[in-house]
């Protein structure tokens, strides 16, 4: 029997060529060049010799960051300061051969460090700096701090969640960041496409505050032709019911959507109560959203006098849908997660092995890979820069200044 899979070409790193200098940290911009790197792009991070604030950002080890581990990853590490003439002139040689720069500096840093776009695309006009700030490059808010934080109240996340009667509600984790990353890598992409054609880098400005309203949905048509505003409503939705999460009999949580109508039915049919499919109300999930409470007490209650192991097994023999509402222990064990390698453990030089987020999707011919975690601080500086002309002697003095 013939193996039905094409094999793989010599070169199966997507991005194999593009050099990206990672000048940005804290978070949208160093994750959308994990990206790139994961795809096999050559990135390298530069960071202040002091240390980049993601080394001490949340959890660690022995005094080691593990943010930074998984942010870095892929990744040559250098130190350089590039507010001294001397970090500015090195930096300047590093972007005669490469494709991106990725910076998050408030706007008008770089041009103050003689490093802005006109600057730097005449020494290589191929060139796209990408620039990822809170509040993007111009208008009334530009110069303030962003964070992402900032982008989830003010791009409507916040306003339409949590419960009716509490107040709008943040998320534990970087959303915003995490969005506004992967819109970034996607716009990279685009103007290195846009490049192919013209020859020509060009900037692409990435306020954090756009990319989340982007996934929000039609709140801006909605609001624009009909005046209306999304309401804060828990974990139901305006849109169909019965969706919600429930409780278990073992003190697990489930989670169950209806989005398709015949899904609907298929829940009302499982847990009992096939009356309701005939109500004239249930054919519309809009108008099945203003009986939630009913189909909550309904669905609930089956739910309630159940394992999560049976009620899964249920919905699924049922064909509706239904999740487990996990944490990341579970989805250590997680057999779907296991058969699409979604964690991946590689040796670390400080830490041993460590696990973490594998690349986010496969491709058949150039899947991408996790070679190393993030490395320790300054391990590729000598390596890099000694491409750039850069000898032992002048490593050596830069370092005495505080510029490496």
């Amino acid at each position: 029997m013939t193996d039905p899979t094409p094999p793989r070409p010599a070169d199966s790193t997507a991005l194999q060529g593009i050099k990206v200098l990672d000048i940005a940290t804290l978070f949208a911009g160093p994750l959308a060049a994990t990206l790139l790197a994961d795809y096999g792009a050559d990135v390298t991070k530069l960071e202040h010799p002091k240390g980049d604030p993601v080394r001490s950002h949340g959890a660690s080890k022995d005094g080691v960051g593990l943010w930074w581990k998984m942010l870095s990853r892929n990744k040559k590490a250098i130190t350089l300061y590039l507010g001294s003439p001397e970090g500015q002139d090195v930096f300047r040689r590093m972007v005669a051969d490469a494709d991106v720069v990725i910076e998050n500096f408030r706007p008008g840093t770089l041009e103050r460090w003689g490093l802005g776009y006109e600057e730097l695309s005449a020494i290589n006009p191929g060139l796209v700096l990408a620039r990822v700030t809170g509040f993007g490059q111009h208008g009334p808010y530009a110069s303030r701090p962003g964070f992402g934080t900032l982008a989830e109240a003010m791009s409507g996340f916040a306003a339409i969640t949590g419960e009716p009667d509490g107040p709008p509600t943040l998320p534990p984790f970087g959303l915003a960041d995490g969005v506004s990353a992967l819109t970034t890598a996607f716009g990279i992409m685009t103007a290195l496409r846009a490049r192919e054609r013209t020859g020509r880098g060009q900037v692409l400005d990435l306020a954090i505050i756009e990319p989340l309203l982007t996934v929000l949905g039609p709140q801006a048509i909605t609001y624009d032709q009909l005046g209306e505003l999304q309401q804060r409503t828990g974990n139901r939705s305006a849109n169909n019911a019965p969706r919600n999460t429930y409780r278990t009999k073992d003190g697990r949580w489930v989670a169950v959507s209806t989005s398709a109508q015949s899904v609907a039915e298929r829940v009302m049919r499982l847990v009992g109560h096939p009356e309701y499919i005939d109500e004239p109300w249930f054919a519309s999930g809009a108008e099945r959203a203003r009986h939630a409470d009913e189909l909550d007490a309904a669905v609930g209650a089956w739910i309630a006098r159940r394992s999560r192991a049976e009620v899964t097994a249920a919905f699924e023999e049922a064909q509706a849908a239904v999740a487990p509402v996990y944490d990341v222990s579970d989805i250590f064990e997680d057999p779907q997660f296991r058969a699409l390698g979604t964690l991946t453990t590689v040796d670390d030089e400080e830490l041993g092995p460590v696990t973490f987020q594998n690349v986010p999707f496969r491709l058949s011919d150039t899947p991408g890979e996790v070679r190393w975690p993030g490395p320790r601080k300054g391990r590729d500086t000598a390596e890099v820069l000694g491409a750039y002309g850069i000898d032992a002697d002048e490593l050596a003095r830069l370092a005495q200044r505080g510029v490496v």
